[in-house]
């Protein structure tokens, strides 16, 4: 029987190996979980999801990213701000992504390569990272359950006003945001692998497809998963976790 997804945020995992500021603000850190024995060479960075909104921090992706740490591999789990926080939206989400993309990078005990992992809204950001100029290095990143057709989600009510919330109005309003934000208008210059399960009520399977129909090439690659919904992704007691250790492994390779 598929668990409570309420339920299942609000678990929480065990405490971080240690908390580092990458800015001023309070929300500007990242949590690394480094695994009792290093057996994979690739440092795994955990993008949470939660549409954007300031209610849904890092905390739920504690369990996910323990799961990562178990596996051998080191992980940091990178907080932002968001829309209705001093700075948050569009650009100062993105923003905060590439500052904290950056200071990862130099620490010390998070290895090269690196792999972006983002979870709904969190995909959107790391495939909004995939193609800017700083992503030279970055091995590639993995979306799962991304918004990744911000323009078509206004459109079908994806989030509710989760999308122009964070833009700061619709594609007819806010033109330029789009075009510089929109994972579909964005070509990966980095591996992209796409896992998203079919019946995904939250944010449709749509989305991942039409990013890959808009990117097709060898950089992408989308991975359908037959059940799971919008969480069973990041819960690392559902068999779908299965397919996103798998996505990781593929990159570490």
């Amino acid at each position: 029987m598929a668990r409570d997804p309420i339920q299942m945020l609000d678990e929480q995992a065990a405490p971080p190996t240690r908390t580092t500021q990458y800015g001023d603000d309070p929300a500007q850190v990242y949590d690394v979980r480094l695994p009792e024995r290093v057996t994979r060479r690739l440092t795994v960075v955990v993008v949470h999801g939660g549409f954007w909104r300031p209610e849904y921090d890092r905390a739920h992706a504690g369990r996910q990213s323990q799961a990562f740490a178990d596996a051998g591999y080191p992980t940091a789990v990178l907080e932002y701000r968001r829309p209705g926080m001093p700075g948050g939206g569009w650009p100062g989400t993105t923003e905060d992504i590439a500052d904290a993309v950056t200071a990862v990078r130099r620490d010390p005990d998070l290895d090269q390569p690196w792999v972006l992992v983002g979870h709904s809204a969190g995909g959107q950001l790391v495939t909004w990272a995939a193609a800017q100029s700083w992503a030279h290095g970055i091995r590639g990143v993995v979306s799962l359950a991304g918004v990744l057709d911000l323009a078509h989600g206004v459109e079908h009510g994806v989030g509710g006003d989760a999308i122009t919330t964070f833009l700061g109005g619709r594609p007819a309003d806010v033109p330029d945001a789009y075009a510089a934000a929109d994972p579909a208008r964005l070509a990966p210059a980095i591996p992209t692998l796409l896992v998203h399960a079919r019946d995904d009520d939250v944010v449709p399977f749509e989305l991942s497809e039409r990013y890959a129909a808009a990117h097709h090439g060898p950089h992408v690659r989308l991975t359908p998963v037959d059940g799971g919904g919008h969480y069973g992704l990041i819960d690392p007691e559902h068999p779908a976790f299965a397919r996103v250790l798998e996505a990781v492994d593929l990159l570490a390779s």
